[in-house]
Protein backbone atom coordinates (compact mmCIF):
# COMPACT_ATOMS: atom_id res chain seq x y z
CA UNK A 1 0.00 0.00 0.00
CA UNK A 2 1.39 3.37 -1.00
CA UNK A 3 1.57 6.17 1.55
CA UNK A 4 1.07 8.77 -1.21
CA UNK A 5 -1.96 9.88 -3.21
CA UNK A 6 -1.60 12.27 -6.15
CA UNK A 7 -4.74 14.33 -6.80
CA UNK A 8 -5.12 15.47 -10.40
CA UNK A 9 -8.15 17.64 -11.29
CA UNK A 10 -9.23 17.38 -14.92
CA UNK A 11 -11.45 19.13 -17.40
CA UNK A 12 -10.97 18.15 -21.05
CA UNK A 13 -7.57 16.50 -20.59
CA UNK A 14 -8.12 13.50 -22.90
CA UNK A 15 -4.89 14.30 -24.77
CA UNK A 16 -2.78 14.13 -21.61
CA UNK A 17 -4.40 11.96 -18.98
CA UNK A 18 -3.37 8.47 -20.05
CA UNK A 19 0.23 9.52 -20.61
CA UNK A 20 0.29 11.23 -17.21
CA UNK A 21 -1.17 8.22 -15.39
CA UNK A 22 1.28 5.81 -17.00
CA UNK A 23 4.20 8.11 -16.25
CA UNK A 24 3.33 8.37 -12.55
CA UNK A 25 2.92 4.59 -12.27
CA UNK A 26 6.31 4.08 -13.96
CA UNK A 27 8.20 5.98 -11.24
CA UNK A 28 10.55 4.03 -8.96
CA UNK A 29 8.45 5.06 -5.94
CA UNK A 30 4.84 3.87 -5.66
CA UNK A 31 2.17 6.55 -5.90
CA UNK A 32 -1.59 6.15 -6.13
CA UNK A 33 -3.64 8.57 -8.24
CA UNK A 34 -7.05 10.17 -7.74
CA UNK A 35 -8.53 11.91 -10.77
CA UNK A 36 -11.23 14.47 -9.96
CA UNK A 37 -12.99 15.09 -13.27
CA UNK A 38 -15.48 17.91 -13.72
CA UNK A 39 -17.72 16.24 -16.30
CA UNK A 40 -15.26 16.56 -19.19
CA UNK A 41 -17.20 16.34 -22.46
CA UNK A 42 -14.09 15.10 -24.30
CA UNK A 43 -14.17 11.68 -22.62
CA UNK A 44 -11.42 12.18 -20.03
CA UNK A 45 -13.47 10.23 -17.46
CA UNK A 46 -13.99 7.34 -19.89
CA UNK A 47 -10.24 7.03 -20.41
CA UNK A 48 -9.64 6.93 -16.66
CA UNK A 49 -12.35 4.31 -16.12
CA UNK A 50 -10.75 2.07 -18.72
CA UNK A 51 -7.33 2.42 -17.09
CA UNK A 52 -8.77 1.61 -13.66
CA UNK A 53 -9.19 -2.00 -14.79
CA UNK A 54 -5.47 -2.08 -15.59
CA UNK A 55 -4.43 -0.45 -12.30
CA UNK A 56 -6.92 -1.74 -9.70
CA UNK A 57 -6.47 -0.34 -6.21
CA UNK A 58 -4.03 2.30 -7.47
CA UNK A 59 -6.09 4.53 -9.76
CA UNK A 60 -9.31 6.16 -8.60
CA UNK A 61 -11.88 8.45 -10.20
CA UNK A 62 -14.28 10.93 -8.66
CA UNK A 63 -16.64 12.51 -11.19
CA UNK A 64 -18.51 15.77 -10.71
CA UNK A 65 -21.31 16.93 -12.98
CA UNK A 66 -19.89 20.27 -14.06
CA UNK A 67 -16.85 22.53 -13.97
CA UNK A 68 -16.83 23.74 -10.38
CA UNK A 69 -13.31 25.13 -10.08
CA UNK A 70 -9.81 23.93 -9.30
CA UNK A 71 -9.93 24.67 -5.59
CA UNK A 72 -13.16 22.78 -5.01
CA UNK A 73 -11.78 19.82 -6.96
CA UNK A 74 -8.75 19.64 -4.68
CA UNK A 75 -10.88 19.99 -1.57
CA UNK A 76 -13.07 17.14 -2.83
CA UNK A 77 -9.91 15.07 -3.24
CA UNK A 78 -8.50 16.04 0.15
CA UNK A 79 -11.68 14.93 1.90
CA UNK A 80 -11.70 11.68 -0.10
CA UNK A 81 -8.15 10.95 1.11
CA UNK A 82 -8.96 11.42 4.80
CA UNK A 83 -10.75 8.08 5.11
CA UNK A 84 -7.85 6.25 3.48
CA UNK A 85 -4.38 5.42 4.83
CA UNK A 86 -2.37 8.02 2.92
CA UNK A 87 0.18 10.07 4.81
CA UNK A 88 1.16 12.35 1.90
CA UNK A 89 -1.30 14.11 -0.39
CA UNK A 90 -0.16 15.82 -3.60
CA UNK A 91 -1.53 18.43 -5.97
CA UNK A 92 -0.44 18.14 -9.60
CA UNK A 93 -1.65 19.30 -13.02
CA UNK A 94 -2.57 16.84 -15.75
CA UNK A 95 -0.84 18.66 -18.61
CA UNK A 96 2.84 17.86 -17.82
CA UNK A 97 3.59 21.45 -16.79
CA UNK A 98 4.60 19.67 -13.57
CA UNK A 99 7.20 16.95 -14.09
CA UNK A 100 5.92 13.75 -12.43
CA UNK A 101 9.50 12.77 -11.57
CA UNK A 102 9.56 15.69 -9.12
CA UNK A 103 6.91 13.94 -7.01
CA UNK A 104 9.71 11.95 -5.40
CA UNK A 105 11.61 15.11 -4.48
CA UNK A 106 8.48 16.64 -2.95
CA UNK A 107 7.92 13.43 -0.97
CA UNK A 108 11.48 13.48 0.33
CA UNK A 109 11.18 17.12 1.40
CA UNK A 110 8.42 16.04 3.77
CA UNK A 111 9.38 12.45 4.64
CA UNK A 112 13.15 13.00 4.99
CA UNK A 113 13.67 16.74 5.50
CA UNK A 114 10.83 17.36 7.96
CA UNK A 115 8.65 19.74 5.95
CA UNK A 116 4.91 19.75 6.50
CA UNK A 117 4.24 21.19 3.05
CA UNK A 118 6.63 20.85 0.10
CA UNK A 119 6.14 23.34 -2.74
CA UNK A 120 7.48 22.88 -6.25
CA UNK A 121 9.00 26.32 -6.77
CA UNK A 122 9.85 28.14 -10.00
CA UNK A 123 11.37 31.13 -8.25
CA UNK A 124 14.13 29.82 -5.98
CA UNK A 125 17.66 28.90 -7.00
CA UNK A 126 17.51 25.98 -9.43
CA UNK A 127 13.89 26.61 -10.41
CA UNK A 128 12.83 27.96 -13.80
CA UNK A 129 10.04 28.29 -16.35
CA UNK A 130 10.24 26.99 -19.93
CA UNK A 131 8.10 27.96 -22.94
CA UNK A 132 6.28 30.88 -21.34
CA UNK A 133 6.40 34.33 -22.96
CA UNK A 134 8.41 36.74 -20.87
CA UNK A 135 5.31 38.79 -20.05
CA UNK A 136 3.62 35.83 -18.40
CA UNK A 137 6.79 34.91 -16.49
CA UNK A 138 7.05 38.45 -15.14
CA UNK A 139 3.35 38.52 -14.23
CA UNK A 140 3.66 35.25 -12.31
CA UNK A 141 6.89 36.28 -10.56
CA UNK A 142 5.61 39.70 -9.49
CA UNK A 143 2.35 38.12 -8.35
CA UNK A 144 4.39 36.31 -5.69
CA UNK A 145 6.23 39.54 -4.86
CA UNK A 146 2.84 41.22 -4.39
CA UNK A 147 1.56 38.38 -2.20
CA UNK A 148 4.61 38.52 0.04
CA UNK A 149 4.38 42.30 0.29
CA UNK A 150 0.82 42.00 1.59
CA UNK A 151 0.95 38.74 3.57
CA UNK A 152 4.64 38.34 4.49
CA UNK A 153 4.55 34.61 3.77
CA UNK A 154 8.23 34.16 2.99
CA UNK A 155 7.41 31.75 0.13
CA UNK A 156 9.00 32.60 -3.22
CA UNK A 157 6.41 30.82 -5.37
CA UNK A 158 3.14 31.58 -3.62
CA UNK A 159 0.92 30.57 -6.56
CA UNK A 160 2.54 27.18 -7.24
CA UNK A 161 0.04 24.36 -7.63
CA UNK A 162 2.58 21.52 -7.38
CA UNK A 163 2.65 20.49 -3.73
CA UNK A 164 2.92 17.70 -1.19
CA UNK A 165 1.05 17.98 2.11
CA UNK A 166 1.31 15.85 5.17
CA UNK A 167 -2.24 14.71 5.80
CA UNK A 168 -2.25 16.34 9.25
CA UNK A 169 -1.89 19.76 7.60
CA UNK A 170 -5.01 19.29 5.50
CA UNK A 171 -6.95 17.85 8.42
CA UNK A 172 -6.10 20.91 10.54
CA UNK A 173 -7.43 23.39 7.96
CA UNK A 174 -11.17 24.09 7.88
CA UNK A 175 -11.56 23.18 4.23
CA UNK A 176 -15.21 24.21 4.08
CA UNK A 177 -14.09 27.76 4.89
CA UNK A 178 -11.61 28.03 2.00
CA UNK A 179 -13.03 30.79 -0.18
CA UNK A 180 -11.04 30.82 -3.39
CA UNK A 181 -10.74 28.51 -6.40
CA UNK A 182 -7.88 29.63 -8.69
CA UNK A 183 -4.43 31.06 -7.95
CA UNK A 184 -5.90 32.53 -4.78
CA UNK A 185 -6.74 29.00 -3.61
CA UNK A 186 -3.06 28.06 -3.83
CA UNK A 187 -2.10 31.18 -1.89
CA UNK A 188 -4.81 30.68 0.72
CA UNK A 189 -3.83 27.06 1.42
CA UNK A 190 -0.18 28.01 1.99
CA UNK A 191 -1.20 30.97 4.13
CA UNK A 192 -3.50 28.83 6.28
CA UNK A 193 -0.75 26.23 6.76
CA UNK A 194 1.74 28.89 7.85
CA UNK A 195 -0.78 30.41 10.25
CA UNK A 196 -1.22 26.95 11.81
CA UNK A 197 2.53 26.82 12.44
CA UNK A 198 3.43 24.29 9.77
CA UNK A 199 6.78 24.30 7.99
CA UNK A 200 6.87 24.95 4.24
CA UNK A 201 9.89 23.91 2.19
CA UNK A 202 10.34 24.98 -1.43
CA UNK A 203 11.82 22.49 -3.90
CA UNK A 204 13.19 23.88 -7.19
CA UNK A 205 11.36 22.66 -10.29
CA UNK A 206 11.27 23.42 -13.99
CA UNK A 207 7.75 24.42 -15.00
CA UNK A 208 6.98 23.65 -18.66
CA UNK A 209 3.97 25.17 -20.38
CA UNK A 210 1.42 22.64 -21.63
CA UNK A 211 1.99 21.14 -25.10
CA UNK A 212 -1.45 19.59 -25.57
CA UNK A 213 -4.94 20.70 -24.61
CA UNK A 214 -6.21 24.14 -23.69
CA UNK A 215 -5.18 26.31 -20.74
CA UNK A 216 -7.89 27.00 -18.15
CA UNK A 217 -6.39 30.39 -17.24
CA UNK A 218 -8.70 33.42 -17.34
CA UNK A 219 -8.72 37.06 -16.28
CA UNK A 220 -11.16 36.19 -13.49
CA UNK A 221 -8.53 33.91 -11.91
CA UNK A 222 -6.03 36.80 -11.81
CA UNK A 223 -8.65 39.15 -10.38
CA UNK A 224 -9.55 36.63 -7.69
CA UNK A 225 -5.90 36.35 -6.69
CA UNK A 226 -5.31 40.11 -6.61
CA UNK A 227 -8.34 40.93 -4.48
CA UNK A 228 -8.25 37.66 -2.55
CA UNK A 229 -4.86 38.51 -1.07
CA UNK A 230 -6.28 41.77 0.26
CA UNK A 231 -9.22 39.87 1.77
CA UNK A 232 -6.86 37.43 3.48
CA UNK A 233 -4.91 40.32 4.99
CA UNK A 234 -8.05 42.19 6.04
CA UNK A 235 -9.68 39.14 7.65
CA UNK A 236 -6.64 37.59 9.30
Amino acid sequence: MSDSIVIIPTFNESENIEKMIRKVFSLPMEFHILIVDDGSPDGTGDIVRKLMTEFPGKLFLEERKSKLGLGTAYIHGFKWSFSRPYEYVYEMDADFSHNPEDLIRLHDACAKDGADVAVGSRYISGGKVDNWPIGRVLMSYFASVYVNTILWMGVADTTSGFKCYRKKVLQSIELDHIRFVGYAFQIEMKYKALKKGFKIKEVPITFIDRQLGTSKMSSNIFKEAFFGVLQMRFNR
